[in-house]
């Protein structure tokens, strides 16, 4: 039977707002690390309980080798401003790393019995009716060094309470995080401007950027979606074939760490175990793609170099944690969790990406 699209569970509304260790991973002094247990992580960023808005121009933290580091808002006004400055940098940093925040999911596809490409058809439906909400893009050269001065946009996209669909929960705790819906509403990126500049900038159709994610199957589905303006392709094949001419050399690091003992979880929880100090807000695209950054060379360096000391990805590269062909494919049905990774991605797998 064709699968039909379902909404009964989780809760969404489509109008209002109602209502391991670094022993066992191998690290070897890491810049980074302070040596806190994972039940007090090093962070960079705000006193618990406060959030820093995304309304403002930037935020800047100091970083733990002394530097301070911008995270740069970016609103309809100065998309293309900051695109700009983006285009010269990915000549000297090649190594994106990429989150994204969306309104969570709202919608899960049914059939009478279970399909091989379930998980992707449930990306797909929620996708295709979701809307992205914010981009976080943090940019380093070939030996995990930041930019200088401001190495993290965070592209912030027209989104509307009183319109645009959504699940009540995620953002829930995007307004916690200090994100402006107002803001928002009233002066975000439009989709389709991003994607021309995206198109043009230099970071897709070329094999020698590096794109760097976690549990990411659906950061690159919005990102498509962003670039080609169109609905997921029908079938996993098709959505493969479309990710890697835009994105010809990826690495997930969820997927990276299924071939290490000694680690399970979200993000935050591997970033705790390798001493990587988060920098700036928890719960906005900017601050997660800045730990991702950190996080990925911390765990390549320890448990993924040859011997010249040098990284080699022909284990992970290419590969999607949940999605594919890969081993981390689960084989039979799944119930819906809402596991939150980025503040708003909920995911359809039990062991879905998390960065608490």
């Amino acid at each position: 039977m064709a699968s039909v699209l379902s909404m009964e569970s989780p809760p969404f509304h489509p109008r209002g707002t109602n209502g391991g260790n670094a022993a066992e991973l191998g690290v070897v002094n890491n810049p980074y690390s302070n040596n806190r247990s994972r039940t007090n992580s090093p962070t960079f960023s705000h006193t618990s309980g406060e959030a820093y808005s995304n309304s403002v121009k930037s935020y800047s933290f100091p970083s733990p080798t002394g530097e301070t580091l911008e995270i740069r808002n970016v609103w309809e006004e100065n998309v293309e401003e900051e695109m700009a400055i983006i285009r010269d940098l990915i000549e000297t940093h090649p190594y994106v790393a990429m989150d994204t925040e969306f309104p969570g999911v709202v919608a899960r596809p049914v059939s009478e019995t279970y399909s091989p490409d379930f998980h992707y058809k449930s990306l797909k439906c929620n996708v295709d009716l979701l809307k992205i909400i914010q981009l976080g893009l943090t940019f380093a050269d070939e030996n995990g060094n930041f930019a200088k001065g401001c190495p993290c946009w965070q592209f912030n996209f027209k989104f509307n309470l009183s319109d645009d669909m959504f699940a009540q929960d995620s953002i829930d705790l995007l307004v916690t995080s200090g994100i402006s819906f107002e803001d928002h509403a009233s002066r975000g990126i439009d989709p389709l401007h991003f994607g021309e500049l995206l198109m043009v900038s230099g970071l897709v159709l070329d094999d020698r950027v590096r794109w760097v994610s976690f549990h990411s199957g659906y950061d690159y589905a919005y990102l498509l979606k962003v670039l080609t303006t169109q609905e997921l392709p029908k079938d996993e094949k098709s959505f493969f074939e479309l990710l890697k001419i835009y994105f010809p050399t990826i690495y997930d690091i969820k997927f990276m760490t299924s071939l290490c003992d000694g680690h399970f979880g979200g993000l935050q929880r591997l970033a705790d175990d390798l001493g990587c100090p988060r920098i700036g807000p928890e719960h906005q695209a900017g601050s997660d793609s800045l730990l991702t950054m950190v996080t990925y060379f911390a765990l390549a360096k320890a448990r993924f170099s040859n011997a010249n000391g040098e990284i080699d990805d022909s284990k992970y590269k290419n590969e999607l944690y949940g999605y594919g062909t890969n081993h981390t494919v689960r084989k039979g049905p799944m119930s819906v969790v809402h596991s939150n990774s980025t503040g708003a991605l909920s995911s359809m797998n039990n062991d879905a990406a998390s960065v608490h």
